[in-house]
């Protein structure tokens, strides 16, 4: 787009689309363009306008934990459309793994005769590698483990700041192992469609910080702000990271049905209850023999977190890493070398300087970073919280 400035010049101006909506402009015939309408398609927690898997007549009189396990089950269900052999990225945390579970289930009732694939990649030792390994064997999923060493973390991150074109730290963080797993996918295996559990944390109110939510209307407020701004990260990273590598990613928690419908029930029930997040989501597959109890009731478990040991986790080789990189000058200097939306760690400059070099002057196309709220931390890795349970 084009804008003209005080002085009558016109300059070109980039921003973020918003998604979910649309723009009608007026073009002239002497090349300028004038907004004429903009609008949006629907907001977050409106019910679908148009014909749907699941009609709401169909659960009317159902108790929701019924609903919430239906309707995921449908959002599986309707994306195994597919001419391409499909696998599930499978971290052994709650929600890849009840995809992972249903995707099995439904998939074997829909015809498909193909084994499906699981993957899951982390350091030796680390808790996903272990947890994945468990469900896999429950499941009956052809499972594939991938090794992840420091170095190869470390040197993945300039291509990944240029795929992701973002600096935000939690999204480079998470992205290590998403897009060596990815890679991995592409090189090793036939697999093209990959489904994930991503979107469930912003829908069902996952993150640790949520136990610190002050009340369920605060927990239910972040939640949909998280929801609004998926689309700068992990909806962004989930999307880039795959496609980096020819693979199509579908994320049934984010489907419109089962969404509406779960930010529909109050919000006192949707809270964390007893120290546990996403409490009314496991709630509602408890008892149904789908996984085991141990990986049910798991506690959250950061991506970038689960892939690397307690000893030595990842965030911080990353930081430590970045630390050799980013002097303290450089550091002092930061609001001044980066105006718009300045580094605040050592790790944060470092990443912009690699996204500078890439895409000069355009940090100011990221209007906010990733932040944890109610904690105690400066650091948005979960591990640094006081209320971490994984110790």
């Amino acid at each position: 787009m084009f804008k003209k400035t005080k002085n009558g010049d016109t300059k070109a101006v980039t921003k973020w689309f918003p998604p979910g909506c649309y723009e009608v402009y007026d073009m002239s015939k002497e090349g300028r363009t004038k907004l004429q309408e903009h609008g949006r398609f629907h907001t977050i927690g409106d019910m679908p306008k148009y014909n749907v898997l699941v009609k709401p007549s169909m659960t009317k009189n159902q108790d929701h934990l019924d609903v919430i396990r239906l309707l995921l089950e449908a959002a599986v269900q309707k994306r195994l459309m597919s001419e391409r052999r499909i696998g599930c990225l499978l971290s052994g945390g709650l929600d890849s793994s009840l995809i992972a579970a249903l995707l099995t289930k439904n998939a074997r009732k829909a015809g498909i005769t193909y084994p499906i694939q699981t993957y899951s990649i982390g350091m030796e030792g680390s808790p996903d590698i272990a947890a994945a390994r468990k469900v896999a064997k429950h499941i009956g999923s052809e499972h594939h483990e991938v090794g992840l060493t420091p170095e190869e973390a470390l040197a993945a991150v300039d291509e990944i700041i240029y795929c992701l074109e973002s600096f935000d730290v939690v999204n480079i963080r998470s992205s290590v192992g998403n897009y060596l797993l990815a890679r991995y996918i592409q090189r090793e295996t036939d697999s093209v469609v990959i489904y994930s559990g991503e979107g469930s944390d912003e829908v069902a109110q996952g993150y640790i910080y949520f136990n610190k939510a002050p009340s369920a209307e605060a927990a239910d407020a972040q939640g949909r702000k998280l929801l609004s701004e998926l689309y700068m990260f992990d909806v962004l990273r989930s999307d880039r990271a795959t496609a980096a590598h020819g693979l199509e990613v579908r994320v049934p928690f984010l489907d419109h049905t089962f969404t509406s419908y779960y930010l529909s029930l109050p919000p006192e029930l949707r809270r964390a209850r007893n120290g546990i997040e996403k409490f009314l989501l496991r709630e509602a597959f408890s008892g149904t023999g789908l996984l085991p109890d141990e990986i049910l009731w798991r506690p959250k478990e950061g991506f970038s977190d689960g892939t690397s040991t307690l000893d030595n986790p990842l965030h911080l080789m990353l930081g430590n890493f970045a630390a050799s990189k980013v002097t303290d000058e450089m550091m002092a200097n930061a609001k001044k070398t980066y105006p718009i939306n300045p580094p605040k760690s050592k790790e944060g400059y470092y990443y912009r300087m690699v996204f500078e070099r890439h895409f000069p002057g355009k940090g100011n196309l990221m209007p906010t970073n990733w932040t944890p709220q109610w904690t105690d931390s400066d650091d948005p890795s979960a591990r640094t919280f006081s209320h971490y349970k994984n110790k």
